[in-house]
C-alpha cells in the first residue's frame, strides 16, 4: 500500500473506523499523489520568471488556443476555457454549489459536509462511490423499480449485489416496510449495505412524502443502532423537479451527522437541474459528523476521491464549469429555471390528467408519479418489449421498456398539447397486439 493511502486510512482509524470498514479494497489504497499537480500548484504560487511544469502550450501570458474557436467563445477570457481545472474542479464553482445546496435544502444548515467535488456529471459520481465503498460481494440496496445503469456500475465493474426491495406498496405509497426489510437482511448477512436513494425516481418519477421521507431515514438509523455499517447514497440527479405532494429536498440533509455508522454521500449536479445535459458537471459530497476532528475523515475522504478522478479521467472539463458558474451568478438564473419549472410541472399534470379520464383503464395502471421526467405504466395482456418495437415499427413513437409488464414515459421530451395523442397512440398499439394475441 502506499504510505500516502495508508495516511489518510490512519487519518480515518483514529477519527471513525466505521468508515475505513466502509471502503473497499480500492477505497482503501486510494490516496492523491503528490506528484506533477502538487509541484505545479506550488509552482503556479512562486515561480515568477518562468514555470516550467505543467503540461500546456502558452503564448502571450496566457493559453495557446485556435482563434476558430475562440472566435465561437469570445464572450470568455481564455484562462477560463483552456487550461486544465484543478482535479477537486474550480474553486468558485464548488463554493457556489455548496451556497445553493444550503438554499435549497434547508435541513443542511448546521450540518457539518464537505465542499462539493465537481464530476463528470452524476454517473461519474456514482461510479466515485462504486470504486471506493463497492467491494466484490457487497449489498447495494435499490427499489426493484431502479436505473438499470445501476447494475453496470456497481454489479458488472464493481462485483456488487444488487438486493431489490418492493417499490410500492398496494395503496400506491413508497413501501418504507419492504425497504427496511432489505436493508435488515443486508445487514444480517454483511455487516455493511450500501444504499442509493434516487428521488425524484428513476424511471417510476416518485419522490417520497415527507412522512415517507422521515421514515426512510428511520429505518436506515435503526439499522445502524443495529451495527450495520451504511453508506447512502443520495443521487439526485432530477433534484428541484417536485410537481406535487412529496419531499421538497434531498434526504442528505436528514443523514448527515446523524449516526457513527453512516456515511451520506451526496450526488448531483448541473447536468438535469440547470438543463445543460451535454456539459457533463456534477458533484460529489461527503458528510461525516462524528469524529472529533470535524475536518480529518472528509478530507481523507476528498483525497481518495480526487485519487480516482486523478486516475481515471485526470480532472474534468473547463469550459463546462466557467459556464455553469456563469449561469449560478446571473440575475436571472433563478426565474428562468422556475420557467422551465413550470413547463415541466404542466406536462406532468397533464399526463395524469390524461391517465385518470378512465379511457385506458382497459389497457394498464400506472403508478404513483409526482416529479422529475418520467412515469410508468403497469401493461395489461401485452409485454412491454414487444409493445415497444410495435409502437416504434408500425407508429413512429418511442418508449422504454424496462421489465415484462413495465412502459415508461418520458414526459419530459413531449409538449403538454401533444400528451393526449401521444398516449391515445400507446392506447391504440396495445390493443391491437393484444388482439392478435
Amino acid at each position: 500500500m502506499n504510505p500516502l493511502a495508508k495516511e489518510l486510512n490512519d487519518h480515518i482509524l483514529e477519527q471513525n473506523p466505521h468508515v475505513l470498514a466502509m471502503l473497499s479494497d480500492l477505497g482503501k489504497n486510494l490516496f492523491f499523489p503528490k506528484g506533477i499537480l502538487t509541484q505545479s500548484a506550488e509552482a503556479k504560487e512562486k515561480a515568477h520568471k518562468f514555470n516550467a511544469t505543467i503540461g500546456i502550450a502558452t503564448e502571450n501570458g496566457g493559453p495557446m488556443y485556435l482563434q476558430c474557436i475562440q472566435d465561437k467563445l469570445g464572450n470568455f477570457d481564455p484562462k477560463d476555457i483552456y487550461p486544465y481545472a484543478p482535479p477537486a474542479g474550480k474553486p468558485e464553482l464548488r463554493a457556489l454549489w455548496r451556497e445553493k445546496m444550503l438554499r435549497e435544502n434547508p435541513s443542511q444548515q448546521g450540518k457539518h459536509f464537505s465542499t462539493p467535488i465537481v464530476t463528470n456529471a452524476l454517473t461519474h459520481g456514482l461510479s466515485i462511490v462504486g470504486d471506493m465503498f463497492v467491494g466484490v460481494g457487497d449489498h447495494v440496496v435499490l427499489p426493484d423499480m431502479f436505473w438499470g445503469n445501476y447494475n453496470l456500475t456497481f454489479g458488472t465493474c464493481n462485483g456488487g449485489i444488487i438486493k431489490k426491495h418492493n417499490t410500492f406498496t398496494p395503496d400506491g405509497g413508497y413501501d418504507v416496510d419492504a425497504f427496511r426489510a432489505a436493508l435488515q437482511a443486508t445487514a444480517a448477512e454483511k455487516g455493511k449495505a450500501v444504499v442509493i436513494l434516487n428521488f425524484p425516481n428513476n424511471p417510476s418519477g416518485y419522490t417520497p412524502t415527507v412522512p415517507e421521507g422521515d421514515a426512510i431515514v428511520a429505518a436506515i438509523l435503526d439499522v445502524a443502532n443495529s451495527g450495520c455499517n451504511i453508506v447512502v447514497v443520495t443521487d439526485d440527479a432530477y433534484f428541484g423537479l417536485f410537481y406535487e405532494d412529496s419531499m421538497q429536498e434531498s434526504l442528505f440533509g436528514k443523514l448527515a451527522n446523524l449516526h457513527p455508522r453512516i456515511l451520506a454521500i451526496k450526488l448531483d449536479g448541473a447536468t438535469k437541474e440547470e438543463f445543460v445535459w451535454g456539459f457533463r458537471t456534477g458533484f460529489i459530497t461527503f458528510a461525516e459528523g462524528h469524529s472529533e476532528d470535524k475536518t480529518m475523515v472528509l478530507n481523507a475522504l476528498e483525497k481518495k476521491a480526487m485519487g480516482i478522478i486523478r486516475a481515471k479521467i485526470s480532472n474534468c472539463p473547463h469550459p463546462s464549469q466557467t459556464f455553469v458558474i456563469e449561469a449560478l451568478r446571473s440575475p436571472n438564473f433563478i426565474a428562468q429555471k422556475q420557467e422551465k419549472f413550470e413547463i415541466m410541472k404542466g406536462r406532468s399534470l397533464a399526463v395524469k390528467e390524461v391517465l385518470n379520464s378512465g379511457k385506458f383503464n382497459d389497457v394498464w395502471t400506472y403508478y404513483p408519479f409526482n416529479s422529475g421526467y418520467f412515469m410508468c405504466l403497469k401493461l395489461k395482456g401485452v409485454e412491454a418489449e414487444p409493445l415497444r418495437l410495435y409502437l416504434l415499427d408500425k407508429y413512429g413513437v418511442g418508449t422504454i421498456s424496462t421489465n415484462k409488464t413495465d412502459l415508461r414515459i418520458a414526459f419530459s421530451c413531449i409538449a403538454a398539447q401533444d400528451i393526449p395523442e401521444l398516449f391515445d397512440i400507446i392506447a391504440k398499439a396495445t390493443r391491437e397486439l393484444a388482439a392478435k394475441g
